[in-house]
């Protein structure tokens, strides 16, 4: 590196001191600093080379447009997340456009409107849409018809049509397959009637609301060999694969604790979210929203709110704790455990809610030797982190990876007793990308951001990971392949969740009978 100029393929020590020196107080100091980080950093490349990982290698970069046939999507939901699907997929309010153009004007750090611009075609159409609030129908119209990416005095191409009843979505001819993103109690009956009608299917979690309605969902896939995927976007993100790779080579040891959590403290992410001025009898078709579960008279809390109630969600397990079950499941593949306990309650957001705003389970994996432990705290953003623990090494897994060596390690003790390695700091670092949130701006996306539920970086460009996996679920329509978070995988997860449920719910210790596929 010294003998290096500075003629765009590096800087030299002179050029180095030069930069440093121009900085008061930080001249020798930063030069300093500059030779420690960098030490650290050939250290760290040394010991992955030397345990087989290669953190230089980069995914291939997305081609500009999918190829294959232009794929008919319908959209069935379009509030918080469904309008963050449809912009993953390449339609976003005009609105949208304009508010970002607005936002980068004024911080050039802010790139919204630069990284959704530069996002791939995925080469579909929106041919139709449907939702309960007529609001929401028409910004889904909208969004739809904005093919070009455009602001409000761009042109708009009009090509999809409302429906009042998803039924009418799913048997239209002119719809290949569906994206669904309403409240958790509807996701089953409109996967099983998407399937019978031959429609692909794209869900987010909870995948069912009950048990028997996981079953039911996984036999109508199976029987008309549709292709879903489930909406968890961490299968797309650059440090999960990475983690799985370190869990392959064995550098942990063998892992006995998992340790994963949620904390958030903001009303948004506990669920308290705004309610629409214009929402009214009028304008929510009530009857239709609680048709698959209890009756309840009109609410604008239970309509806007509704993951609050059992009713319509599947609570902290179904919501939250399934993201990080998830992540896990796509690196250890720990399947349904054999047994599950939970415990919690509503000790904060005193608003008339059912589902408790903490909440903790343990699972136990014993053929695996293995514990998997949830805790969660909506009233509480302290930073815990998911990690995995093994006999000779700890892995910190979100959108950054560490690893840790452990004090009593056996495969590490001659690098901890030279000072080659240390426990008290990590051995490895696996940074894919940068380590900022940009224009990422409420507690509840930092919250998703840091766990690379938001945006992964593919050869050092950030891209929506969502975005991705309704690219890969697409591209599977169009080869016949598997995606990564298929029916089997979702169907792990529902049972999984599920445990969890009962096991607060009915205040018990649930067991997973595999061989006859029951919860006792």
């Amino acid at each position: 590196m010294d003998n290096q100029t500075n003629d765009g393929k590096g800087f030299s020590r002179r050029d180095l001191l030069k930069g440093f020196a121009t900085l008061p107080a930080l001249g020798a100091f930063g030069y300093g600093m500059f030779r420690k980080w960098n030490a650290e950093r050939l250290r760290q490349s040394s010991i992955a080379q030397e345990l087989g990982l290669n953190f230089d290698e980069h995914p291939a970069v997305a081609p500009t447009k999918s190829d294959g046939k232009t794929i008919r999507v319908g959209i069935i939901g379009y509030g918080i997340r469904g309008e963050q699907l449809m912009r993953a997929a390449g339609f976003a309010r005009p609105e949208l456009i304009d508010d970002w153009k607005r936002g980068a004007a004024a911080n050039a750090n802010d790139r919204r409107y630069a990284e959704y611009q530069e996002q791939e075609d995925l080469n579909i159409v929106i041919t139709a849409v449907c939702d309960l609030f007529d609001v929401h129908a028409e910004n889904a119209l909208a969004a739809a018809a904005n093919t070009g990416r455009n602001g409000v005095d761009g042109e708009m191409k009009l090509s999809a049509k409302r429906y009042r009843r998803y039924t009418e979505l799913i048997n239209a001819d002119d719809v290949d397959a569906v994206i669904i993103a309403t409240p958790d109690h509807w996701h089953a009956r409109m996967v099983v009637d998407a399937a019978k009608a031959g429609k692909h299917v794209y869900v987010e979690k909870g995948l069912t609301r009950t048990v028997e309605e996981a079953f039911d969902v996984r036999r109508a896939v199976k029987e008309s060999g549709i292709i879903m995927q489930l909406g968890h976007q961490g299968r797309q993100t650059a440090s999960y694969n990475k983690a799985k790779e370190i869990i392959d080579k064995n550098i942990l040891g063998k892992i006995t604790l998992i340790e994963v959590c949620t904390n958030r403290n903001d009303p948004n992410g506990a669920w308290v979210y705004d309610i629409h001025p214009k929402g009214s009898p009028e304008t929510i078709d009530w009857e239709q929203f609680t048709e698959p579960t209890d009756s309840h008279p009109f609410s604008l809390e239970r309509f806007f709110r509704w993951r609050c109630w059992w009713d319509y969600g599947t609570g902290l397990s179904g919501d939250l704790l399934t993201h990080e079950y998830d992540a896990l499941n796509q690196v250890l593949k720990l399947g349904i455990p054999h047994s599950a306990v939970a415990s919690g309650g509503v000790y904060f957001y005193k608003d008339g809610r059912e589902v408790p705003d903490v909440f903790q389970s343990v699972m136990e994996y014993p053929d695996r030797d293995l514990t998997f432990l949830y805790s969660a705290s909506l009233a509480s953003e302290r930073f815990r982190g998911k990690v995995i623990m093994g006999h000779d090494a700890s892995m910190e897994m979100e959108n950054s990876l560490t690893v840790t060596p452990d004090s009593r390690s056996t495969r590490y003790r001659e690098q901890l007793q030279s000072g080659v390695v240390s426990s008290d700091k990590p051995m490895i670092t696996y940074v894919p990308g940068k380590s900022n949130v940009d224009a990422v701006t409420s507690a509840t996306e930092q919250y998703f951001a840091s766990r690379g539920l938001l945006y992964t970086y593919v050869q050092g460009k950030r891209v929506d990971t969502t975005h991705l996996h309704i690219r890969e679920w697409l591209n599977c329509i169009r080869s016949g392949e598997q995606p990564s978070c298929n029916i089997d995988q979702a169907f792990e997860e529902a049972v999984t969740a599920h445990m969890a449920t009962i096991a607060l719910r009915e205040n018990r210790k649930v067991f997973w009978d595999a061989e006859n596929e029951k919860i006792v």
